[in-house]
């Protein structure tokens, strides 16, 4: 409905605009008729393309096409001011004198005291947020001062709501689209690892990572400014028309609306992080699982080479008295019988110690292969029993003196009553 509402604004505005004359070129203030618009498509000037707002908040222009010396000169910028809006991708909120600049994820605006230019992002695919935007920001353009709806705040700081509005609302929306599917991935990866859920965790983890430093960059803009009372106290544009200066110190109002806002992007990066923290954490405990599925499948394999090993060697055996010799066995009526017994026994004998072995190299110790018989757990044992009635406190103390007596005979024993830090060289004589 709402955004019904402002396209059929948006195409009465254009044919509105369609039977005016050419609007004059001049350098102001701000006050009075729009900029110079130029449709003419023979200067090699660069242009930008905005909709402008007026102070009740009524669109005069849609898609106006404005030179940019014309808009530097209008509104007292500077060239990498506009570069900053035009080509930057980076977040910024800009205090000049006269205006505010803000290039903040899909808006890029320019603020005065009684007028908004909303210039157009080239390449932008969210036409329906920014139709809202342009929507909300009308009616709050429409609110006066002294009207409860506004409170209190004046032209400039309505318009700034309107944009902080918009892009709390987009980073949210776009987190709820990011958030599920990672959260659907990281809860069948708790039942069973998939190849193709790897590959699904990955992509979306790139897509989280994306939206954090965007989400981050959101914030630590409008952490900057509220970092800079001058800039803060600069923002009152409509005093300062009127002739009010105020104090550095003296912006309360300006400071709350940004804190507002600096908190529900700090809320979005910190839920962003801990997801991506996440991930971390089950990106390693699969890596655990399928190290560990790697070793059963080396250690399967381990069994196999020592059952074949044993196998081998009492066919060894056989393979002895297959050769076409005179063994002096071929009449023995038991030769047979005490050859394959022999062979088992010898193969059993390997495969039993080859296991022995292999049992041995798969216990993990924190005492090591030394000690490791005559010890029991490395969390049971105590390095200094505490004596009987002896308290906690010394008890410490006593392990704090050992601990220093056996630095100072390891250290260099060849110093005389001293303790030594660091090994000291002496040449004995």
């Amino acid at each position: 409905m709402d955004r019904a509402l402002w396209t059929i604004k948006r195409q009465k505005a254009k044919n509105d605009t369609k039977d005016l004359p050419p609007l004059p070129r001049y350098s102001g203030d701000g006050h009075g008729p729009a900029l110079g618009f130029s449709s003419g498509k023979a200067s090699n000037e660069l242009k930008l393309r905005c909709t402008v707002f007026d102070e009740n908040g009524n669109v005069t222009l849609v898609n106006g096409e404005f030179k940019k010396s014309e808009l530097i000169a209008t509104y007292g910028l500077l060239p990498r001011d506009l570069r900053k809006i035009d080509s930057s991708l980076v977040p910024h909120i800009l205090i000049r004198p006269s205006a505010i600049l803000i290039n903040l994820l899909h808006l890029r605006c320019l603020i005065k005291a009684n007028r908004v230019l909303v210039f157009d992002a080239y390449g932008s695919t969210d036409s329906y947020t920014q139709s809202v935007f342009m929507y909300d920001l009308e009616g709050k353009l429409r609110q006066k001062q002294s009207s409860p709806q506004a409170g209190g705040l004046p032209y400039e700081f309505r318009a700034l709501e309107a944009v902080l509005i918009s892009v709390t609302s987009g980073l949210e929306t776009e987190f709820e689209g990011v958030r599920e599917p990672v959260v659907r991935v990281l809860r069948e990866l708790e039942e069973d690892i998939d190849r193709d859920k790897l590959r699904h965790l990955l992509i979306y983890s790139k897509k989280l990572g994306t939206f954090e430093q965007k989400a981050r960059l959101v914030r630590d803009s409008i952490d900057d400014l509220l970092d800079q009372d001058d800039d803060l106290a600069a923002m009152y544009l409509t005093e300062r028309e009127q002739g009010k200066i105020r104090d550095e110190d003296d912006h309360t109002d300006v400071e709350m609306l940004l804190e507002s806002y600096h908190k529900v992007c700090d809320e979005i990066v910190q839920a962003s992080g801990n997801l991506v923290s996440n991930i971390r954490n089950t990106e390693e405990i699969v890596k655990a699982i399928l190290d560990a599925n790697r070793n059963s499948l080396m250690l399967l394999d381990l069994k196999f080479s020592i059952g074949t090993l044993g196998i081998g060697g009492g066919a060894f055996i056989a393979a002895l008295y297959g050769m076409n010799l005179k063994n002096f066995l071929e009449e023995s009526d038991y030769g047979f019988f005490a050859i394959s017994g022999s062979s088992f026994i010898f193969a059993a004998i390997v495969c039993g110690y080859g296991l022995t072995k292999l049992r041995k190299l798969q216990r993990v110790s924190m005492w090591g292969e030394q000690g490791r018989k005559n010890r029991g757990s490395w969390r049971d044992v105590d390095p200094m029993p505490a004596l009987p009635g002896e308290t906690r406190m010394e008890r410490l103390k006593r392990l704090k003196d050992a601990r220093h007596e056996a630095m100072r005979h390891a250290g260099n024993v060849d110093v005389e009553g001293m303790e030594v830090g660091l090994p000291v060289v002496r040449e004995k004589k």
